[in-house]
């Protein structure tokens, strides 16, 4: 903890109680506001906020400062859990310092910080409020595996919703291997911005962005840890201009690591889940741990699908099986879940994503691309019902 102020004696009694037993302390597990602010005596205090019916329902807070910081930040909770937003978002630092009776002139920036932070998560919660009103549904593509082919997955599950009529974003959540920029033909191509706003780019009747857009430098290639993949995500979320939006499809790396986690902190409540696994028993059983996330963490799992399911003959069309079937459905049913659907596999896939060409777009009469769309349906609808 830093000390740059004295001891506890040296400001009010009142003050004082709010350091011995601090109040709404510590993160709150559930909100939909938040923000973190390093004050310009180097303490850092972190707010978070539930609202409910544009009220405070919950509050709380940390710091890593002296004790007017902890009694500071304790206060503006206090003042602020169970009020309206609109007047928690007003209280300043001249309202923590009466609260408190006071406190030294030298430590009054303390006071300064809390009310700075409160203020910013009561606009951090009013800007997801209106992204996600502006966003429409956020759907999460997971796999508790890699090689499922999930990337493809969102990408033509994204261009089906969009030939539907839906408008629709795709954000790549993957930091260090994202895909979606070379299956849409898009990688390198730059991110544009206006001002501080990042504008995704257009690939064919839905918006995408992925670091994939962005020119290689491999003697500068970064080394992602857990906070930068979080900052990057938060970009991508809530620093794009999207536009007004029906479905955002959010392609996120393979586990249940950082990514996933970070999405889920960022996009708040509501967000949904589908499912990518392979036939096999291996990937069943990571798909299963997918599944087990996504209750843990409130986010409804709106199917699984399973693809690799079979061989497309190319001159036919008739599906032959090459891995182990059933593992999708198995798991659907065990853990009671929809199965969306089983997509072949088709040669002409591959070809389309290393070309950087939309499969559904190419071959949009092939049978895979024609249970794409029945998968797609399903969410279009607002409502899954198990197959």
């Amino acid at each position: 903890m830093n000390t740059h102020c004295a001891d506890p004696g040296e400001y009010s009694p009142t003050a004082f109680d709010h350091v011995r037993s601090p109040r709404h302390y510590g993160p709150l597990p559930t909100f939909n506001g938040r923000a973190r602010i390093t004050g310009a005596c180097g303490d850092t205090m972190e707010f978070w906020l539930e609202v409910q019916g544009d009220r405070v329902k919950n509050i709380s807070f940390i710091t890593d400062g002296c004790g007017p910081s902890l009694a500071s930040g304790s206060m503006a909770a206090t003042l602020a859990a169970g009020q309206p937003l609109v007047e928690a978002a007003v209280l300043r630092q001249k309202d923590i310092l009466e609260a408190l009776g006071g406190l030294p002139a030298a430590v009054e920036h303390c006071a300064l910080l809390a009310a700075d932070t409160l203020q910013a998560a009561c606009v951090d919660y009013l800007q997801r409020r209106d992204g996600e009103s502006s966003s429409g549904r956020k759907i999460i593509v997971l796999s508790g595996k890699g090689g499922t082919g999930k990337s493809t997955v969102a990408v033509n599950l994204a261009a089906a919703l969009a030939a539907a009529g839906k408008r629709v974003g795709l954000l790549d959540a993957d930091i260090t291997g994202p895909a979606a920029a070379l299956l849409l033909g898009l990688e390198r191509k730059g991110i544009a911005n206006r001002g501080p706003t990042l504008l995704p780019a257009g690939a064919g009747d839905m918006k995408a962005i992925s670091l994939g857009l962005l020119p290689e430098n491999p003697e500068e290639a970064p080394e992602w840890r857990g906070p930068e993949k979080k900052q990057v995500i938060e970009r991508f979320l809530t620093g794009t201009d999207w536009g007004e939006l029906d479905f955002l499809i959010i392609d996120c790396p393979p586990g249940l690591g950082d990514e996933p986690l970070a999405v889920r902190e960022l996009a708040g409540d509501g967000l949904e889940a589908v499912i990518v696994t392979t036939p096999q028993k291996l990937s069943a059983e990571a798909a299963k741990e997918a599944i087990l996330f996504c209750r843990r963490q409130g986010i409804e799992v709106l199917g699984v699908v399973e693809n690799m399911a079979g061989f497309a003959c190319p001159d036919c069309g008739r599906s032959t099986r090459i891995l182990r079937a059933g593992g999708g459905r198995k798991i659907s049913d065990d853990l009671k879940v929809p199965f969306l659907g089983s997509i072949p596999i088709d040669p002409t896939i591959a070809e389309c994503g290393d070309r950087g060409r939309i499969f559904l777009e190419q071959h949009p009469d092939s049978p895979a691309a024609e249970i794409i769309r029945k998968i797609a349906r399903l969410p279009a609808a607002g409502k899954v019902t198990p197959r």
